[in-house]
Parts: structure tokens; sequence; C-alpha cells
């Protein structure tokens, strides 16, 4: 929208990893060299540690780690590490394509299976990485197993390295008392703090020198706000400036002042503009309109024009009231609403039970991140509050992208950034869809069965290239024990409601989850 007014080639400030735009201030410098130690010879077996905020780029500096490991490295990454120690080794031996199909839920065999792959690894000259990212929502007894780890060794080495990534929550973890036994077994530990003035200053000019700007559209006392307003967290920038380019574009300004960037700021915290910057964010809702009757409607439309009057007609973000007003008897009716084939009453019934199917739906309770939810691709009931029973409150989140949710409630869609939105989210979800509640297992034949292997060679055609027919055999049982340990599922080798929902059979006629377009 903005690019060509302010010759750029393409948006400076996404929020998508992009190699390109990578900018390592002195800090990020010192962090990826802790981080290389790690990988290298110099971690001689034991715990690295990276902490830092969100937003800070944890993630940024471990792509670049996994870019640079050395031929001779392998490198088992696990992004979620909420599993029980047996759910663990599986997920470390797939990822290190270590066959445990036999091996059960023993945590002694599949240590030894694991051990094993290490010697032989070692005899080759090779070494090998575990890295853990989100490490703070571990379980005590995950992380007693991965320092149990740490004593697969030889007379002379060490046969796992380990880096351990989280937010500074992870800190606290390791200082229990129970726990001094991993933290003595840390042999380097950083923690990575947000940018400085002068390093904010830095990386909004690299960003827009690799966007193709001749010059700086920020003014110094811009520069100076953005630091202000995001505390030098890389993430908040890059929302922040992002929507301050855009305000600057609607206000036809070559130079953008530290007013359109505090008026950005606020718009992205979801606080209510006042009257002197309030005239760009009604002017892009207009925008917005206009593009919506000229070109065909679509989601650009909605995301911006539902979310920015629901917001201007209170005097609070929408978003909060949508959670004041929350409660589970209204997200089932929005849910029965997306899923016609549903009752509310059925909804209920089935969430009270979580992980059972009752008349036809399955409400299944999970726990995780975004890119988890993005990854099951569903609208979800999310769980927000403080955490304390008679606080506990229902939405129904039925699209996001990058920056922010949609969230349905009363029959409205209403934007919620992220950021802010993330304060107030349990990390608790539930997926609600229409499902038999039956269970298929091996030596079962019949058209569901069919169904189910056609589902497993579109998700996964690598590993499942067929037959497709209607034999729960036992090389498919196999599978699909596999296909549960790769999705944090219990591995019992039977195909239920958890299974089809990763299988991604409701989604074949079901609501997807609604991504607009970035920027929207």
């Amino acid at each position: 929208m903005y690019e060509y007014f302010y010759g750029l080639s393409e948006r400076p400030f996404a929020i998508t990893p992009n190699p390109r735009f990578v900018y390592l201030s002195p800090r990020h410098q010192d962090a990826l060299a802790h981080l290389l130690y790690g990988v290298g010879t110099g971690g001689s077996g034991g715990f690295v540690q990276l902490t830092g905020e969100v937003g800070t780029g944890k993630t940024t500096l471990c792509r670049l780690v996994l870019e640079k490991v050395p031929d001779n490295t392998r490198v088992a990454l696990i992004l979620n590490p909420m599993l029980t120690p047996p759910e663990l080794l599986r997920a470390i031996c797939s990822e290190l394509e270590i066959d445990t199909d036999q091996l059960g839920d023993s945590v002694q065999r599949l240590q030894e299976a694991l051990n094993r792959y290490l010697l032989e690894r070692h005899a080759a000259g090779e070494r090998v990485v575990l890295v853990i990212d989100e490490a703070q929502n571990m379980s005590r007894e995950g992380l007693e197993q991965i320092r149990l780890l740490t004593n697969l060794e030889t007379a002379t080495d060490k046969l796992l390295q380990i880096l351990l990534l989280g937010q500074p929550e992870l800190r606290s973890l390791l200082a229990r008392p129970e726990l001094r036994q991993l933290a003595q077994r840390v042999t380097a530990r950083y923690h990575l703090d947000p940018l400085n003035r002068e390093e904010t200053n830095q990386y909004i000019r690299h960003r827009l020198a690799v966007a193709g700007a001749a010059r700086c559209p920020f003014d110094a006392d811009a520069i100076k706000a953005l630091y202000q307003v995001s505390e030098g967290v890389p993430r908040l920038i890059n929302i922040i400036a992002d929507r301050a380019l855009v305000a600057g574009y609607a206000e036809e300004k070559e130079r953008i002042d530290a007013r359109l960037v505090r008026a950005a700021a606020r718009e992205v915290a979801g606080q209510e503009d006042d009257e002197r910057s309030g005239g760009w964010l009604r002017g892009m809702v207009a925008v917005a309109a206009v593009l919506a009757v000229v070109g065909g409607g679509g989601w650009l439309g909605l995301w911006m024009t539902g979310a920015g009057e629901a917001e201007e007609a209170s005097s609070r973000p929408a978003w909060q009231n949508v959670i004041d007003d929350a409660s589970a008897a209204a997200a089932w009716v929005e849910t029965a609403a997306i899923w016609p084939d549903l009752d509310r009453s059925d909804i209920a019934e089935a969430c009270e039970s979580p992980g059972t199917a009752a008349s036809g739906v399955a409400c299944l309770a999970l726990r995780g991140n975004w890119a988890y939810i993005a990854q099951i691709g569903l609208p979800v009931i999310l769980r927000v509050g403080s955490g304390l029973p008679a606080d506990q409150r229902h939405v129904l989140m039925v699209g996001m992208d990058g920056e922010h949710l949609l969230l349905r409630h009363q029959g409205q869609d209403v934007r919620a950034p992220i950021s802010q939105f993330d304060r107030r989210w349990l990390g608790d979800f539930y997926v609600v869809w229409p499902d038999p509640g039956d269970v298929l297992r091996q030596g079962d034949e019949g058209d569901a069965v069919e169904r189910m292997k056609a589902l497993a060679s579109r998700v996964e055609p690598q590993r499942w290239p067929g037959p497709v027919d209607q034999r729960y055999d036992e090389e498919f049982r196999r599978w699909v024990e596999g296909f549960q340990r790769r999705n944090g599922l219990r591995d019992d080798g039977m195909i239920g409601p958890a299974t089809r929902l990763f299988l991604k059979s409701p989604h074949l006629e079901g609501p997807s989850l609604i991504q607009p377009p970035n920027g929207a």
C-alpha cells in the first residue's frame, strides 16, 4: 500500500523472518557466538542457555545457527517441548530419524536406542546437537529427562550437546532447588536484552536500506519515539513502524514524525486514538471500504472496517469489551454457528469432558502457542483470564495473521492485537468439530479406513505413499503411531477424534482459520 509512495521495493518491517533483513546488534552477535559455541566443541556436552523477552530475536538467531552448523553435525529441533518424557524422547528420535516403532513407551528402551545412535555418530566423527525452543514451557519431568541425556558419554567425550532457548521464566525455572543438578551443567548462558537507542536507529535504517529506500522516511524525533514506545524490542519496532508508514501514506506525508509513531503505537496497543491522530485511522478505514467496493470485497475490507468501527464505538478497545462479555455459553453459541451440523448443547456437553466425543461432537482441549493454532488451521475457543477458576472466560477465534487475531462475539468480528491479547491468554484452547466418535484400529476394514489412508497420503505423502485401501493392517498401524508421535499425541496406533483432527479430516468441509493478507 505505501511502498511506492516511499520508494520501497518491499515492506521493510514485516514480522515474518527474512534472512535478508537480519540486523545483528553487538548483543545479538554475542548471543549468536554463545549458540555457535554450544554447537561446536566448546559446549563440552553441557547446556547452553539463551533467554530473552518475547520479540527480541531468539528464533531468528536459532535460524541463523541452523544455517551455520557444520556438515558433520546432526541437529534435532524441538519446537513444542510440552511433552512427557517418553513423548520427548520419541520426538528427539523422530528428528534424528531413529526408528522407534518397536520400542513402545519404555523410556529405557528409547534412551538405549538414542545412545546407540549417538555412539554411531561419534564413531563416524559427527556431532549431535539438540535444540529446544520455548524451553520455559517444559515440565520438571521433561527437564530432568533432558539432564539425564547429558550422561550419555564415552570415556573422553559427551555425546550430545543441548541448547535451551526460552523466555526469562526459564532462568527462574532453572533456579529452583530441585533443578540445581541441571543448572550446574549449564556451561554458557546469555540473556538477550532489547536494543538500545542507537541500535534501534541502526536497525530501522538497515531494514529500510534492504527494502530499497533512498532515504529514511522517519525523522530524528520519530526514531526516538519508536525507541521509546517499543522499548527496543525488534518485533514491536517492526509492527509500530509498519503502522506509522501506513499512517504517513494515508496523510500523504513524506516524513514520518513522532506524532504518527505514537498514534501507531496506541493503535497497536489497542488503545483508542486521540482527536489529533484519529484522522488517519478513520482515513484508512475509508480506504479499506473503497477497496472492498472496487476490488470485490475480500478480507481486507472486513478485517479493517469491522475492527475499526467497533473500536471507535467504544471508549476502550473493542477486543477488551469482548473479553469482559465473554463466557463459555456464548462461545458454544458462536461455535455452533460456524458448524451448522452442531448443536450448542452438544458442544457444551462434549467440552465439559475434553478429549471425548458426544452426540457427534468432538471437543479437544489443547495447550500451545499461536504457531500451534495456525498449524491446526481451524477456529478455536481461547480460554482467557487470570487463571483463577472464577475468572475464566472463553472466546471464539476465527482468524489470525502475524499481528492480529479475529475474535467473533455476538455475530460480529473484532480485531485484537496479539501483542496485547497475549497478556490475557492462558495458552489453553479448545478445538470443536463434528466427529463420529468411533475408534479405528488394526484389523478393521471398510470405507472409514480407506478415508483415513487417503488423508494419510495427503498430509504425509513421503511417509505414507500408499496403498489406499480398506485394510487397517500392521504397516498402517506403525505409520499411525509415528504420525501420532510427530504431532504430540498418544501413540496407541488407533485413530480416534484427536488423530482425525491432525489428519485434517474436519478441514474437508469445515471452516478454516481465516488468514487475511499481512498488514490488513
